[in-house]
C-alpha cells in the first residue's frame, strides 16, 4: 500500500536519522532507541515503517547513502561535455571524499547486513551502475566530438575508471590518505584523452 505524503516524510525522517547517527557514532552504536529519540518517533511508528526492525533499516540507509554518492557528484556528473568539465567533475569528488574521510555510512550499513548478501549486492550494483552509466555517456560525448583516443570502448573505459575510483576510495578508508583517488582520477581522465587534447 502506497505511504501517503506524511507517511513518506516520517519514513523519509527515520532514515535520515538513522544515517546521522551511523555518521556520528558508528554503525556498531546505532541502536533503535537513539534513531527513535533523534528523530521524535515511537517504536510503534519505526517498526510500522521498517517491520523487520534494524536490519530494513539499514538496507534503507544503504540505499539512502548510495542515492547521495550520486547526488553529490551532481550536477557535473550528469554534464561531462568539455575536458574543462570533467575536471570540474574529477575536482567535486575528490572534495567529497576528502571530506568524508574515513567515515563512510555507505560503507558501513552495507559492512553491517554482510557485503555478501543480496541485499548489499544489489544496492552496491545499483549505484555502481549508475554512475557508470553516466560516465559512459560523458565518454561517448567526447568521443563524438572528436576529444577521445581512437577505439575506446565508453563502457570499459567507464568500467575502468569507476574501479580506479572505488580502490582509492578503499584505500582511504583504510589508511586515511586521498593521493590513490587523485592518481586514479587524474590518469584515468588522461587516458581518455586524445593526442593534442592533454592540456587541462
Amino acid at each position: 500500500m502506497p505511504l501517503t505524503r506524511k507517511g513518506a516524510a516520517t519514513r523519509q525522517r527515520i532514515i535520515e536519522g538513522a544515517a546521522e547517527q551511523i555518521r556520528e557514532q558508528g554503525v556498531f552504536s546505532m541502536r533503535l532507541e537513539d534513531v527513535m529519540a533523534r528523530t521524535a518517533t515511537s517504536k510503534s511508528q519505526l517498526f510500522h515503517y521498517f517491520p523487520s526492525g534494524k536490519d530494513e533499516l539499514l538496507l534503507a540507509v544503504a540505499r539512502h547513502e548510495a542515492a547521495r554518492v550520486i547526488d553529490d557528484q551532481q550536477p557535473e556528473l550528469s554534464s561531462l561535455t568539455s575536458w574543462a568539465a570533467w575536471y570540474q567533475w574529477r575536482d567535486k569528488v575528490v572534495a567529497r571524499y576528502r571530506e568524508q574521510g574515513t567515515d563512510c555510512p555507505l560503507h558501513a550499513a552495507l559492512s553491517q547486513l554482510g557485503t555478501a548478501s543480496d541485499a548489499a549486492r544489489t544496492v552496491a550494483g545499483e549505484l555502481l551502475d549508475q554512475w557508470q552509466q553516466q560516465l559512459a555517456a560523458g565518454i561517448r560525448h567526447m568521443h563524438d566530438g572528436g576529444e577521445t583516443a581512437r577505439g575506446l570502448d565508453a563502457d570499459r573505459e567507464a568500467a575502468a575508471l569507476l574501479a580506479g575510483i572505488q580502490g582509492g576510495v578503499l584505500i582511504l578508508l583504510t589508511t586515511g590518505s586521498i593521493a590513490h583517488l587523485e592518481a586514479a582520477l587524474d590518469l584515468g581522465i588522461a587516458h581518455l584523452r586524445a593526442p593534442g587534447h592533454r592540456d587541462r
